[in-house]
């Protein structure tokens, strides 16, 4: 599947100021950018780096006061994806099996609070058949048990505050889910990227769990295709893969996502209520 992606912010800098924009496409094995360009206008020196672990690319660039700038991304790229037999996910890999790379996606983080939410997870999820029911269970008690409000939470809330108020936007539904599965002892990551079909058009997040030895796509706000993702990045949660991070004093006062299907034959896999299509982006 093809995807054509882009991303424009544009800030007003008050004072010098250092920038983090993870906004580009990542490049893995499943992902790959056939074209893509970067551009700041008026023009600013920046530089890209790689964040080790977390398949991220950054750009870094630092702004004098009183300048009024616009960052441009646009990329096609190439996006494959499996669907997995629900049979090859029943079972959890011990804790001595998993993987030094998974290992860190089982404990608590700044947005996911699992040990808050433990005693929840085992009373609501902890009795169910097999771990592919747990997530699949999971994520859709969140879908019917959060309301999507946008501009409900902040950069600062956790799962646990997601929780208590029973709202948020789509890295407040990610964090919870996270939250809900690290509790179970099911390693699970936060995921963000551009996602097709998205209304408004904006940056998404979701998150995968690691079940039967493969990151498997969840998405507990049914927005999009669930085969309808261009990765940016995954990590324990979004204090690692913000769009973008300042250090001095800005404002952003413009942003424009969008994410469109560049291939014909794509055919959306749309969620269904109660039944969840294991899919594996990795």
């Amino acid at each position: 599947m093809q995807f054509k992606i882009s991303s424009e912010l544009t800030y007003e800098v008050s004072t010098d100021t250092t920038f983090l924009f993870n906004i580009q496409a990542t490049n893995s094995s499943t992902q790959y950018i056939i074209e893509e360009s970067v551009t700041v206008t008026p023009t600013q020196q920046f530089e890209e780096f790689s964040m080790p672990g977390a398949e991220a690319r950054f750009i870094r660039m630092s702004v004098k006061a009183g300048i009024v700038f616009t960052i441009r991304y646009r990329a096609l790229v190439e996006v494959s994806y499996k669907v997995i037999d629900e049979a090859l996910l029943v079972n959890l890999s011990s804790v001595m099996e998993l993987d030094a790379n998974v290992m860190p996606y089982l404990f608590p983080s700044r947005h996911c609070q699992s040990d808050k939410l433990r005693k929840l997870a085992i009373k609501e999820f902890g009795q169910l058949e097999n771990d592919f029911i747990k997530v699949n269970t999971i994520n859709e008690w969140i879908y019917n048990n959060t309301d999507y409000i946008s501009g409900a939470t902040d950069s600062g809330t956790s799962a646990y505050d997601t929780l208590i108020q029973r709202e948020g936007v789509c890295k407040d539904f990610a964090h919870l889910g996270i939250g809900l599965c690290r509790a179970l002892d099911i390693p699970a990551r936060y995921f963000t990227g551009y996602a097709a079909n998205l209304q408004p058009p904006d940056f998404h997040a979701c998150f995968e769990a690691y079940l039967g030895g493969q990151w498997i796509f969840f998405d507990p706000t049914k927005l999009v295709p669930i085969n309808g993702l261009v990765k940016i990045a995954h990590c324990r949660d979004a204090a690692e893969a913000a769009v973008a991070s300042f250090f001095g004093n800005t404002m952003c006062t413009f942003m424009n996502v969008q994410c469109t299907v560049a291939d014909p034959l794509f055919k959306p896999i749309i969620p269904v209520s109660g039944d969840w299509t294991a899919l594996s982006y990795q």
